[in-house]
This record gives structure tokens, sequence and C-alpha cells, in this order.
């Protein structure tokens, strides 16, 4: 069984019982803002299908956030593969959390466990996070845990680019 462990917060693999949970971040318009706006059911559940998919195929997807306390499933935070990101495949880190999450510092603490575990487990060398630059607080994120601004990227069906930040494995010590 996956699991990454912090002291406040478990990762683990998603099961197709966690969209109830997800509804509360898929379904908040304030938490999807800067994403594809709010999602529907069915959409969640194919979105949790293709991480189940991920995990078989690619060796790791986005991961359940739960918070040890309440045994709640919070949000998500993981890994996706990007096929051509300015002319190179890349994984992301991405994260997003339920509101009343916020201002806690998880994002921070599960993109940590992220990290580690890609780069010291999966041996990935090179991890981007694509970020809309109103958004303030996923750059302080991407910043806390060693991630520097790289490039601007136009991705399909948006109407300004989004900007790429960076962390090699060699950039830090855990």
């Amino acid at each position: 069984m996956f699991l990454l462990k912090s002291d406040r917060l478990l990762l683990r693999h998603f099961n197709i019982t966690d969209c109830e949970s997800l509804m509360r971040v898929f379904g908040d318009a304030e938490v999807m803002r800067f994403g594809d706006g709010v999602q529907t059911k069915e959409w969640m559940d194919n979105w949790l299908r293709a991480c189940l998919e991920s995990y078989q195929t690619r060796g790791f997807g986005p991961y359940a956030v739960v918070e040890q306390s309440s045994g709640e499933v919070i949000g998500y935070c993981g890994l996706f593969y990007f096929p051509d990101i300015n002319g190179r495949p890349e994984i992301e880190i991405g994260y997003r959390l339920a509101r009343p999450t916020w201002g806690q510092g998880y994002a921070t603490e599960a993109s940590c466990l992220v990290r580690d575990y890609a780069f010291d487990t999966l041996n990935i060398r090179r991890l981007i996070a694509i970020i809309d630059p109103s958004n303030a607080a996923s750059i302080r994120v991407a910043e806390k845990i060693g991630m520097r601004y790289e490039a601007e990227v136009m991705l399909e069906g948006y109407s300004h680019p989004d900007h790429v930040y960076v962390i090699e494995s060699g950039d830090f010590s855990p």
C-alpha cells in the first residue's frame, strides 16, 4: 500500500470512493478559480479513474491528502506527466486543497513529501509547477519547497501564459 506520512498528513492513493470528499475541492469555485472552474461529479469520477490508471502506467499520480487528526481527505498533491511543456516532457508537482484547510501549511507539507518521494524513490531528476501568475498562494508554496521561476508557458485553450517553476534533484538537501 502506498503511503507518505508527515506529522499532520497522510498521502495515499485515491480510491473511487473519494469522490464525495473531492467535491469540497473541485466543487468550490474559489478553489478552482485558477483552474478549469467547478467540476461535476461525472468529471471527478473520470479524474479518479485517471489517477488509478496513472498509478499503474506511470508509477505515480496525484495522491489523496488526508488530515491525520480527522481522517478526512482534504485535497490532492502529486505528480502529473506532461508530454510537452516548452518543447520537453515534464513532470509537474500539483496541489489543491479544500478551502477550510488553507493557510495552515498543508500544501507545503504535502508538496515536500511528494518532492522528496519523486527525487529519492522515483529517481525523477526535475519537477515543475505550472502556476497562474496571479496565484500568489501557489507561488509561495512552490518557492517554499525550493522551486524557482524558469519561464512562461502558453497552454492550449488558455488566454494568458502561466509561469513554470522548477526544482532539480541537486537543488536542495532534504
